[in-house]
């Protein structure tokens, strides 16, 4: 354009201006054009196997009127937090469903939201609680904590999650809005082409790395209330406790992730028999690491933890870390720096009336 300015008289110059703009703004309407037609044809493909799937059940002489037994009556539902290792996870899942026999399914919603409308809550339940040729199913997808209790079910669906370290999981957000990741190198990013580091950020105030940012872990358990979503709410933090000990089969942390793996195959080996041993020795263990991160410095990491939102998403973490320590303590033994699952520990005697 400078180069334009010293060529071209004021008219033209503005001419070419103008026609610059109305460029650009072809361009980015015809990319918005393509973004939606690959999501309709995405949920075509998607609504097409779904029939597909259906349509299997059918030929193998499943009918629809005859209950499921317990062992394959079973859905779990992993509402994964952003950032958590929650992709190295899922694939795991989707490497163990076919030896396994089970289905799983993305739930996919606009935008990424986690909240899901009143009207799509029923709508989700529904499935989830009905779609007998999705059992036994797993589930995931970036949603809120949904308490299936409210619309009456009785057979609630099995949740689990994994966490991560509040400040690590900002930091981890932050550069992979940026730069992405190695499991889609090639896809444009929202913040693509901003260098500006998250120490940098954090010194001049940005909003991508705000205190605010923070509140994510526990509204994601907290759920579909609105206060969840009120970013420092006291009462939140207490929902969010709450369903943790309550509602979760069994919530990890990122930083222990193979731990997470072996007591869930242990507990649930339905779906995870040889959960434990692809994770350490399959290709997907440790997929999408976030390129170009950089650590921040002590100072960055002090000044986070002086504000509200840090303290009550740590004392958070800190509360489902020691669960699952709890947990871990009462189900492995360690031996020669390997843990060890437990066998099972009680029996029955006693036993009346006494058979003849």
């Amino acid at each position: 354009m400078g180069l334009l300015r010293i060529m071209l008289p004021p008219k033209l110059q503005l001419l070419a201006v103008v026609a610059f703009g109305v460029s650009v703004l072809f361009l980015e309407n015809q990319i918005q054009k393509l973004e939606e037609s690959r999501g309709k044809l995405e949920r075509a493909i998607a609504k097409h196997e779904v029939r597909e799937i259906e349509q299997r059940h059918t030929i193998d002489g499943f009918r629809s009127d005859v209950p499921l037994d317990e062992d394959n009556d079973v859905v779990i539902i992993y509402n994964r937090v952003p950032k958590t290792a929650s992709t190295s996870f899922t694939n795991i899942a989707y490497d163990l469903c076919a030896r396994n026999k089970y289905h799983v399914l993305h739930i996919n919603t606009t935008k990424n939201n986690p909240v899901m409308s009143l009207q799509d809550q029923v709508r989700f339940v529904k499935n989830v609680t009905s779609w007998k040729e999705m059992k036994p199913g797993f589930y995931h997808g970036h949603i809120a904590f949904l308490d299936f209790a409210k619309f009456g079910i009785k057979k609630k669906p099995i949740y689990i999650n994994v966490i991560r370290d509040p400040i690590e999981r900002l930091v981890s957000y932050y550069y992979f809005l940026r730069f992405g990741d190695d499991y889609r190198p090639g896809l444009r990013r929202r913040k693509q082409g901003d260098k500006k580091t998250f120490d940098e950020c954090v010194a001049a105030g940005g909003t991508d790395c705000a205190p605010e940012k923070l509140w994510l872990q526990i509204p994601f358990f907290c759920g579909h209330s609105s206060e969840c979503w009120n970013a420092g709410s006291r009462w939140a933090l207490e929902q969010a406790k709450f369903n943790l000990i309550n509602e979760y089969f069994l919530v990890g942390v990122t930083e222990e992730l193979e731990d997470f793996i072996m007591l869930l195959e242990a507990a649930l080996p339905r779906f995870f028999r040889g959960a434990t041993e692809l994770y350490r020795t399959g290709k997907k263990s440790h997929l999408r690491k976030t390129t170009e991160k950089k650590l921040p410095t002590k100072e960055t990491i002090a000044k986070l933890q002086q504000s509200e939102m840090w303290k009550m998403e740590n004392e958070f973490y800190d509360f489902a870390l020691e669960q699952f320590q709890f947990i871990r303590a009462h189900a492995v033994r360690e031996k020669d720096g390997e843990l060890y699952i437990l066998a099972q520990n009680f029996f029955y005697e006693k036993i009346y009336p006494k058979s003849n």
